[in-house]
């Protein structure tokens, strides 16, 4: 599995998963590829970040971790949870205030109505929706 990192007309960037770069091709061509903000069919690949080994790394062989997806999800849940500020259901007036520079930039959470998304989306502020899965103990 190979992912890219990739940009729509519109410059929204995201990540997509593929067999390997003819299956982008491929799905790139057959209009298959969508952003996740705005919908756009037009995207192009844009270089990742890279990663840098140190001498102290060459040697080391790291011990991979194989994770379930619900463990991935709840790892993200938890990142965010920690790491995000929650403004319940204010979330699309905060990040309007915030867009325009009325208000401090910073991570943020909450709940929309589908009437809100739109209405942000119509504003151009970027965002993303993440399930909140019911985690057992």
């Amino acid at each position: 599995m190979i992912i890219y990192d990739l940009r729509c007309e519109q410059g929204h960037k995201f990540e997509g998963w593929f067999q390997n770069r003819l299956a982008f091709e491929k799905q790139r061509e057959d209009k298959l590829i969508s952003c996740p903000v705005c919908g756009s069919t037009e995207t192009e690949i844009v270089p990742s970040s890279l990663t840098v080994v140190g001498k102290e790394d060459r040697g080391e062989k790291k011990k991979e971790i194989e994770i379930t997806p619900m463990q991935a999800l709840k790892m993200l849940y938890d990142y965010v949870e920690k790491n995000f500020q929650d403004v319940g259901d204010k979330f699309a007036e905060v990040a309007i205030r915030m867009h325009y520079g009325e208000e401090e930039e910073r991570n943020i959470r909450g709940t929309t109505t589908k009437e809100e998304e739109e209405e942000l989306r119509a504003e151009g502020v970027v965002f993303f929706k993440i399930p909140v899965p019911k985690f057992d103990s």
